[in-house]
């Protein structure tokens, strides 16, 4: 009965964000141009990133921002050519500076971040992967938003997929963010009037952040972990689907797995969060963790149960018990998975026969890989908290590429 209600919770849950998320994406329209433009900090985390430095310096450069500007690119102790790229557009860009970040722990970009604010002046900042090459005016459409919404600590943009087609798993990681990325955030701030920080192309005003207390420097999901304490205290994130940066995703399974367990990883530190402090289950951030409970945790337990009751079922084997088919229930979960996805690269218009293809076994292949990530992300934090150790941040591998956008 328990694992129904959750499945129901769960499918109710993914639907009616799709829903909402499609209805916001035909509706929503730009307020358009500001009478002024509150000065901004981009701030770029660093380290190692000499492979894809030029391609995001390059993109920087072309910001187009009415307001003054300042991009602040911030070295963690690189031993590449990271700072030779970056001084090499520093000297010729006058908006645009080299800092290196002193040597400090916990390792990871959340301290980075603290220490880029702390030798920056600005009303607002926008965070920038070190990979992103964001478009000229994904900055400006961003503030536009922010700027006119009520209550609005920022503004959250789109993450769009770079390498999407080198190979089936960067074509797959760029359908789920399709989903995930924009469809559900989109579905969030219609139903909700909730929005989640991204990790990069978001804006933030630097006032809220002073008054919060900065990122936490333990939180390995710094953009989850500083969501919830924005949503706890009355502030709001729009989402703005027409603010685009695009990003590399990992090329190779080994780094997707690194990746993705830091994630998760990250988001049990959150849930642990969630049920030592109370601002987790008041007002909006209720929804909020909910959804970390559905994405993170329950999601992946539901997928273990109906990969178990669908080949049991091939197998002709005697199945639990309960008051519905489970082989329904199996063929429920793939076609609400599989509608997330398909309804999402309509509304990017992003529709090909290849693209169809991957979606349809998408749930067999790419989705079974989080009961791996799962099981390693529990473990690792497991561990790690009775061993009484601090987490190492893990950084993702780049992978060099032709051209820019």
């Amino acid at each position: 009965m328990v694992i129904m209600l959750f499945f129901w919770l769960l499918l109710m849950y993914y639907s009616l964000t799709t829903i909402g998320g499609l209805w916001y994406r035909i509706r929503h329209q730009l307020p358009g141009r500001l009478e002024y433009y509150p000065s901004t900090a981009v701030l770029i985390p660093a380290h190692n990133e000499g492979v894809v430095l030029a391609q995001t310096m390059s993109a920087m450069a072309r910001l187009h921002y009415p307001g003054k500007l300042d991009i602040y690119l911030l070295d963690d102790q690189s031993r590449d050519e990271t700072a030779e790229i970056a001084k090499s557009f520093s000297d010729l860009f006058s908006h645009i500076h080299y800092i290196t970040v002193p040597e400090g722990e916990p390792k990871g970009k959340s301290r980075v971040l603290n220490y880029g604010l702390s030798i920056s002046e600005s009303e607002y900042f926008i965070v920038y992967d070190a990979d992103n090459q964001p478009e000229p005016d994904a900055l400006q459409k961003l503030m536009e938003v922010a700027e006119t919404t009520k209550n609005a600590a920022g503004a959250v943009g789109y993450v769009k997929t770079i390498n999407s087609e080198k190979n089936y798993l960067t074509r797959m990681i760029s359908l789920e963010f399709q989903v995930f990325q924009l469809l559900m955030q989109c579905g969030r701030w219609a139903l909700f009037k909730l929005g989640s920080l991204a990790g990069t192309n978001m804006l933030l005003r630097r006032s809220v952040l002073e008054e919060l207390g900065y990122y936490d420097s333990y939180a390995l999901a710094e953009d989850a972990e500083l969501t919830i304490r924005i949503t706890a205290a009355g502030w709001v994130l729009p989402v703005v689907p027409e603010s685009r940066t695009w990003e590399q995703e990992p090329e190779k399974i080994s780094v997707f797995i690194r990746q993705r367990t830091r994630w998760l990883t990250g988001n049990l530190y959150l849930l642990e969060k969630s049920f030592r402090e109370l601002i987790h289950w008041k007002g909006k951030t209720f929804i909020l963790t909910i959804q970390h409970l559905l994405t993170y945790l329950i999601f992946v337990v539901l997928l273990a149960f109906s990969d178990t009751f669908f080949v049991m079922s091939l197998l002709g084997m005697e199945l639990p018990h309960i008051a519905a088919p489970l082989l329904m229930l199996w063929f429920m979960s793939y076609i609400i998975y599989t509608a997330q996805l398909l309804s999402a690269i309509v509304i990017d218009r992003n529709v090909s026969f290849i693209n169809v293809i991957f979606i349809l076994i998408m749930y067999f292949t790419y989705a079974q890989l989080f009961l791996v990530l799962l099981i390693r992300s529990a473990f690792s934090y497991t561990v790690n908290r009775l061993r009484g150790t601090t987490i190492a941040w893990d950084k993702t591998t780049r992978f060099k590429q032709k051209g820019g956008r």
